[in-house]
């Protein structure tokens, strides 16, 4: 039975140096007894020195874990590494396991360390001890760090502060850098510290940056834990700033000042299309539209095609999107889908200009095919973001009643995205609890090449079109 004894001050390497000669002479984790300086001699260990055995090859990630794990406070974690380390001399793809729970015991023990090195820069707090007249100044700082990290930190310290004397004082190691070199000794008790008459001007600042509008007191403690808090200055600003945190929010909020500056009017205007309702003037939207830039239709269009027909209608017609001829002209069913839509809605009584015309997606999508652009059917997110430009129009307009042509449209008015076909004629829920009647788009009586299919097409959609009229109050003509 083998007892190995480890130095407080270089830890990682005497660790590292004995694991490495016991695992070459293949000395198994249950001969060994691991421990720190101190630690109480075990009654069947042999203090021996580890045996000499030649070079062993591990994976870079464990040197790289057990380099940080090492220092954890765990009287356990030296005994772990090399149990560890015994398995994965068989297995080097355990470091990749992350369901084994020695690899995950030993990368929280990991994480704990590097926290625990990030408290360290974030909390020791320095005090000049040094005389006025001497070449360098000189500071010290006593901190109680929650694992042994003085040592794997130091560098840290020695880098950010290189051109002054300072010491860490800790219970366990403490950390010296003087005229230029670092050195480490035992731990110290805690020392007198002279006052510092930066910490004043610290405390200002600390208390002008605190905002008790924002106060969580949970994330601030797991930020900044109460450990550390009895060595640092602030920290005894904390429950009076916590108290005081209500009526302050209640002081700035009652200080705002009640209208927004003017500069802000120009930032308000380009916000509004981003907002999740329209609620602009009803003579701006028209405007908003054509400047719409909320999916990327815009790029390649001429032009938003806006809807038309009266403000007051009882009546409105939503297609899907506009086609060539509409992108060009800029109005509504002016193509030769728009074409058959007049002419069957006139032979039903339908009077398109008493009736609001509009569309799902205000600009045209297409594939560029020589010289002519094939239209493309919308996507779902192009259908949503279009959306709240139609319920801008339904909540001006406020029909009494939407006619949806097409599965774009009825599913940007219901939501439903099911077939059309067998929905054609039926009475849907839609915004703002305007009913929809759902039919065919005119453009599938046009791309329709069976006859008998073509005139069933037809015939549904003119007697969807005398439904909609009778349900609107208009009595059909013909059917």
């Amino acid at each position: 039975m083998h007892q190995v004894s480890l130095p407080p001050i270089g830890t990682a390497k005497a660790w590292r140096e004995a694991a490495r000669r016991f695992l070459a002479s293949r000395v198994p984790p249950e001969q060994i007894i691991w421990g720190d300086h101190a630690a109480a001699p075990d009654l069947f260990g042999n203090v021996t020195p580890p045996p000499v055995g030649g070079p062993v090859s591990v994976p870079r990630s464990f040197v790289t874990m057990a380099q940080t794990a090492v220092w954890h406070s765990d009287p356990e974690r030296f005994a772990r590494l090399y149990a560890f380390l015994w398995r994965l001399k068989d297995a080097p793809q355990l470091m990749n396991d992350r369901g084994d729970g020695d690899l995950a015991h030993l990368r929280q023990m990991e994480k704990n360390v590097r926290r625990c090195q990030h408290k360290m820069k974030a909390f020791v707090r320095f005090r000049e001890i040094g005389a006025p007249d001497a070449p360098r100044r000189s500071f010290a700082a006593w901190f109680e760090p929650s694992h042994h990290t003085v040592e794997p930190t130091a560098d840290f310290f020695v880098r950010r502060f290189s051109d002054m004397d300072w010491r860490i004082l800790t219970p366990d190691v403490s950390a010296i850098f003087e005229h230029g070199k670092l050195s480490f000794q035992q731990g110290h008790s805690k020392p007198e510290l002279p006052e510092d008459a930066g910490e004043a001007l610290w405390i200002t600042y600390f208390q002008n940056i605190f905002n008790p509008a924002r106060l969580m007191v949970k994330a601030m403690q797991s930020e900044m834990p109460r450990k550390y808090w009895k060595n640092m200055p602030e920290a005894a600003l904390i429950p009076q700033m916590i108290a005081q945190a209500p009526a302050r929010a209640r002081a700035m909020a009652e200080a705002a000042p009640t209208l927004p500056p003017a500069r802000m009017a120009q930032v308000q205007a380009q916000m509004l299309p981003h907002a999740s309702a329209w609620d602009g003037p009803h003579e701006d939207l028209h405007h908003a539209i054509r400047a719409c830039t909320r999916c990327p239709l815009h790029c390649h269009a001429t032009q938003a095609v806006l809807g038309e027909g009266p403000r007051d209608a009882d009546l409105m017609v939503v297609g899907e999107q506009p086609g060539d001829m509409e992108d060009l002209s800029g109005r509504p069913f002016v193509g030769p889908a728009g074409q058959i839509f007049n002419s069957i809605a006139a032979e039903v009584g339908l009077n398109r200009d008493a009736v609001y015309v509009t569309n799902a997606v205000k600009h045209f999508k297409f594939t560029p095919r020589g010289k002519k652009r094939i239209h493309q059917r919308p996507n779902i997110s192009e259908i949503e973001h279009c959306r709240w430009w139609l319920n801008a129009e339904i909540a001006q307009i406020r029909p009494k009643l939407i006619l949806a042509m097409g599965a774009a449209a009825a599913q940007s008015l219901t939501g439903n995205d099911t077939p059309i076909l067998p929905r054609c004629g039926k009475i849907e829920p839609g915004p703002y609890g305007i009913p929809v009647l759902v039919t065919l788009h005119p453009s599938y009586l046009l791309r329709v090449t069976d006859t008998a299919v073509r005139k069933a097409a037809n015939a549904q959609f003119r007697q969807n079109l005398a439904q909609f009229c009778a349900a609107g109050g208009i009595r059909p003509t013909t059917i």
